[in-house]
């Protein structure tokens, strides 16, 4: 299979400082390293945050995230077995605290999807029908998301795309993750909100 590349917009996130307790202090803390693009120190933080903070899956999340995100970049094979790996660990604790979360799900699918931007001739096949799956999954259990509509959508059109077949309906979904991502509100400003750039860029791309 084709390398598969995501480029997704971060984690952009509005932030109010009233009443903040000490978690979303940590959390605004480690979002303010990010858009500083200093993402190994964000990662770091958002590892103790999860740490202090057992409960919490957003932490690992992200962790997460930074790590999968970088990985598409790395072309050493061992230096990107020990990142994902490392992403690994935070996934499973995450989903450990928040079982069946679609946000968590497209994070494991595109953790899968950097082994196959790696190496699509040996990763595809391994790991291209879990990352269907997953996708699937997260789709029957929020179908409003628009980052699984992003994401599910953006994953069938290079599976199309690969085995040569028509691409014109995925163009058309992309317009309905953007609408989604126009209506759509996260329960707080911790959760994640990124993809409409992502969405916005592809449309473009449908139409040249």
């Amino acid at each position: 299979m084709k390398k598969v590349v995501l480029i997704l917009s971060f984690i952009c996130l509005a932030f109010t400082v009233n009443a903040q307790t000490k978690y979303e202090k940590g959390m605004q803390k480690a979002f303010e390293l990010v858009k500083q693009n200093k993402g190994t120190e964000a990662a770091n933080l958002f590892e103790r945050i999860s740490e202090a903070a057992p409960k919490e899956w957003l932490p690992s999340y992200y962790a997460a995230q930074i790590n999968i995100m970088s990985g598409f970049a790395i072309k050493d094979k061992s230096k990107l077995t020990l990142q994902l790996e490392k992403a690994q660990k935070q996934l499973d604790h995450a989903t450990s605290i928040s079982p069946n979360n679609p946000e968590i799900m497209v994070m494991q699918a595109m953790l899968y999807t950097v082994w196959v931007a790696y190496d699509g001739a040996t990763y595809g096949m391994k790991y291209g029908g879990k990352v269907t799956e997953i996708y699937a999954k997260a789709y029957a259990i929020d179908k409003n998301n628009p980052r699984v509509l992003l994401c599910k959508n953006e994953w069938d059109m290079g599976s199309a795309r690969y085995f040569g077949k028509d691409t014109t309906p995925y163009c058309e979904a992309f317009n309905t993750a953007l609408e989604k991502f126009e209506t759509y509100k996260a329960p707080n400003d911790l959760h994640p909100s990124w993809g409409k750039d992502r969405a916005v860029y592809l449309i473009g791309e449908c139409k040249k």
